[in-house]
C-alpha cells in the first residue's frame, strides 16, 4: 500500500506539472507582441536621434552631417540599451 501511495503521488506530481507547463506556454500572438515590442524599444529612439540631428543639422547655415551622425549613434546606443534592459527583466 506504501508503495502505491507513493507511485500515486508521483504521478499526480508529474500530471501538475505537465498542466502547469501546458498553462504557460507561449503563443503566437504573445510572441508576436513581445517581437513587435522589441523593435519598437529598438527603432524609435534611432529615428529620433535621426530626425532630431537632421534638425539640428540644418539650424546650420553650412552642411553638416555632424548632429544627424552624433544623435544617429547615440539613438541606436540607447536603443540597444532598451532591448538588453527589457530582455533582462
Amino acid at each position: 500500500m506504501n508503495q502505491h501511495q507513493q507511485l500515486r503521488k508521483q504521478v499526480e506530481k508529474q500530471a501538475n506539472r505537465m498542466r502547469k507547463a501546458r498553462q504557460e506556454q507561449n503563443t503566437l500572438l504573445s510572441q508576436t507582441i513581445y517581437l513587435s515590442t522589441l523593435g519598437l524599444l529598438f527603432i524609435v529612439p534611432v529615428i529620433g536621434g535621426a530626425y532630431l540631428g537632421l534638425w539640428l543639422d540644418k539650424m546650420q547655415e553650412d552642411y553638416s552631417v555632424l548632429w544627424t551622425a552624433s544623435l544617429l549613434l547615440l539613438g541606436l546606443i540607447i536603443g540597444v540599451m532598451n532591448v538588453y534592459l527589457f530582455i533582462r527583466e
